[in-house]
């Protein structure tokens, strides 16, 4: 493992990308997002995810020279479509937009279309709770679980965020996604020959499994049974069909350098406090949350964890795999 400071890994994941041939503002902003990831201990989506990315770039299934642009708007409401490039790029002007118009009508509602994986979703809403707005984000991605009582692979994983600002502090961050446990976990479990607990995923045909490679094969189950194939069905809806993207079942995995265009969807929600009890009213009532959540000690904040990482990442920088490193420096032109 080497340490690397979060400037130069920035620098490296960005010369890496453009070196695939993505524009310098998709390669800057993408390049910011994994590195975040990595800052707040999500290596699964930090910059080992450039080799796929730039993968995908030289392959057709994110187009490098697109520049978002927003297909319409009304009032709160805008849809930005990514033209089939990296997602970062068109999330970003998505987040600014519905911040603007969050300012303006109280509430904001932004679709992405024609899109692409958009990392964590936690580190789009970043910067609305530190503008002291709230946030959510939700997106859908490539097939891996089934429709509740269905057999094959349909919804994504379907990652859903929401950011709440504080008075004094860091926001409260929730982000999970949808199924019972990340795909990466039978990944885990498959390359060290060990079973997986019943629950976690289905076979090709269907059936209930505990040999992960079997699970690979077929798709993961939702997290809390029904409830979760029914949240999974409405970030589709609200993800997919309000913006025209593609549904999961309609785009290949991303796990693969070659495939079509995903062409997702995401989207983002911004509220003002003012314009329902005030900021004040608002603040006070977090607040009385927290504190009344801190009485018992085992409580850890939503969030807390991965802020700390990241001030100590800020300082310290990261720890890549050398394999890796030596990937992205060879991506990037620097062997």
């Amino acid at each position: 493992m080497a340490t690397v400071d979060l400037k130069s890994l920035h620098e490296l994941a960005a010369a890496a990308l453009r070196g695939a041939g993505a524009n310098p503002d998709m390669a800057d902003s993408t390049a910011h997002a994994l590195v975040y990831a990595d800052s707040q201990g999500l290596a699964s989506h930090g910059v080992s995810r450039v080799p796929s990315y730039a993968a995908h770039v030289r392959n057709g299934r994110a187009l490098g020279n697109a520049v978002p642009r927003i297909a319409r708007e009304r009032g709160g409401a805008v849809l930005v479509d990514a033209g089939a490039g990296l997602a970062f790029p068109a999330c970003a002007l998505a987040v600014r937009e519905t911040a603007t118009r969050a300012r303006s009508h109280g509430v904001a509602f932004a679709g992405v279309t024609n899109s692409h994986h958009f990392g964590v979703a936690a580190y789009h809403l970043d910067g609305l709770a530190r503008q002291g707005l709230v946030g959510l984000a939700l997106g859908n991605s490539p097939a891996a679980m089934p429709a509740w009582g269905g057999k094959r692979a349909l919804f994504g994983t379907n990652p859903i965020a929401a950011a709440f600002p504080r008075r004094d502090g860091d926001p409260l961050v929730i982000d999970l996604s949808l199924s019972e446990v990340a795909r990466g976990k039978l990944m885990v479990a498959a390359r060290e020959g060990r079973e997986i607990p019943p629950g976690w995923a289905l076979d090709a045909q269907g059936n209930p499994t505990t040999d992960p490679k079997a699970g690979l094969a077929g798709s993961m189950l939702p997290m809390g049974g029904v409830k979760g194939a029914m949240l999974a069905l409405i970030v589709e809806l609200l993800a997919c069909a309000l913006t025209g993207a593609h549904f999961g079942f309609e785009a290949d995995s991303f796990f693969t350098e070659a495939g079509n265009q995903a062409r997702i969807g995401q989207a983002f929600l911004a509220i003002d406090p003012d314009a329902l009890a005030g900021r004040d009213v608002y603040l006070e009532r977090v607040e009385t949350l927290i504190a009344a959540m801190l009485v018992d000690s085992d409580v850890r904040l939503p969030g807390a964890r991965r802020a700390a990482l990241q001030r100590r990442a800020g300082e310290e920088g990261v720890e890549i795999p050398d394999a890796l490193l030596a990937q992205l420096r060879d991506l990037a032109g620097q062997a």
